[in-house]
């Protein structure tokens, strides 16, 4: 009688989690977003909110938590609960705060549980409308015919941007400094204004001053040409070997997470990018809807970490 009983307790444990992701979600979701609203980040994660939400019958809110290069909003899905209703959307962000904030309040690979990157996104080479760099040659000889007088605007020192810009500058040995600012937008008024020469940054937060003519992209840092500007080169073929790097977005839960949860999110992940409705807003902001496994989350997110580690050691960059 005693052995049946713990067979059948053994039994009720085992099918718990699989009973509990039936019925998950039975209350709102939350997403939690380390960076400001408006941000790649956070509009990208809007999108696919919307169509969860549709999807599996329940809100998923999205919660800007911005600081720190989204370390606040990673520490806090850390140490949230482990049941499905605290997912945290990450950048490449993740992975350049894990080389660059001393002391994060968590493991950026062992305290979650990867879903799946859900889109792809480009960094852009870009030059004002008014500059002589019309590739990337052009510009290396515009720079370093004033050596050390021409700056690269950035947004914030360790970010994605400046590490990738630290990376074209060290291979193609163009003597430029960088300038920090806090967004985008003064990034780009840098650009206009004259102060800077050129700028890495994002495609989809200045396609419109690329369309508009104020901006020129010059190369993609991607390591193959972006569907939305398919006739500008990539930083490779402009002559800049080892330099491909491809943007992400993606979600994940805390550590711990019951694996039905995980594997039924990603399920609804993949057929809300089917739509086209979704695919049309996501290439509206110039990202390419892109599914990938939990596991392959995982290896992108070490990669980039041990990536990151290398062009920081190599432009003299210390965490803070």
């Amino acid at each position: 009688m005693k052995r049946t009983f713990i067979a059948v307790a053994l039994m009720l444990i085992a099918a718990a989690p699989s009973a509990y992701a039936q019925d998950w979600p039975s209350k709102p979701v939350h997403i939690l977003v380390g960076f400001g609203a408006g941000g790649g980040t956070d509009v990208a994660t809007r999108i696919l909110a919307d169509g969860l939400s549709e999807s599996l019958g329940q809100q998923f809110i999205v919660e800007n938590k911005p600081g720190a290069g989204g370390t606040i909003a990673s520490g806090v899905a850390a140490k949230a609960p482990k049941d499905g209703y605290t997912a945290l959307a990450i950048s490449m962000g993740h992975s350049v705060s894990a080389v660059m904030v001393k002391q994060v309040p968590y493991d950026p690979v062992n305290d979650f549980a990867p879903v799946g990157i859900f889109t792809n996104s480009a960094f852009v080479v870009v030059v004002p409308k008014n500059s002589p760099a019309t590739n990337i040659k052009s510009l290396i000889e515009y720079v370093n015919k004033q050596p050390g007088k021409l700056n690269y605007s950035t947004v914030g020192l360790g970010s994605t941007q400046h590490l990738i810009a630290e990376d074209l500058r060290q291979r193609a040995s163009i003597n430029a400094q960088a300038v920090s600012y806090r967004t985008t937008g003064e990034v780009v008024s840098a650009l206009l204004r004259g102060d800077a020469a050129y700028a890495v940054e994002l495609y989809h937060p200045i396609r419109g001053q690329v369309d508009s003519g104020d901006l020129r992209v010059i190369a993609v840092a991607t390591p193959k040409r972006w569907p939305a500007i398919p006739n500008v080169p990539t930083l490779e073929e402009s002559g800049i070997s080892g330099i491909g790097y491809l943007g992400w977005y993606g979600l994940a839960f805390p550590a711990g997470t019951p694996q039905p949860i995980i594997d039924k999110l990603h399920k609804a992940m993949k057929e809300v990018l089917s739509k086209d409705t979704v695919k049309m807003r996501l290439e509206g902001i110039g990202a390419v809807p892109n599914l990938s496994s939990p596991a392959e989350f995982r290896k992108v997110i070490e990669s980039d970490i041990k990536g990151f580690q290398e062009v920081a050691k190599a432009s003299g960059l210390e965490a803070k």
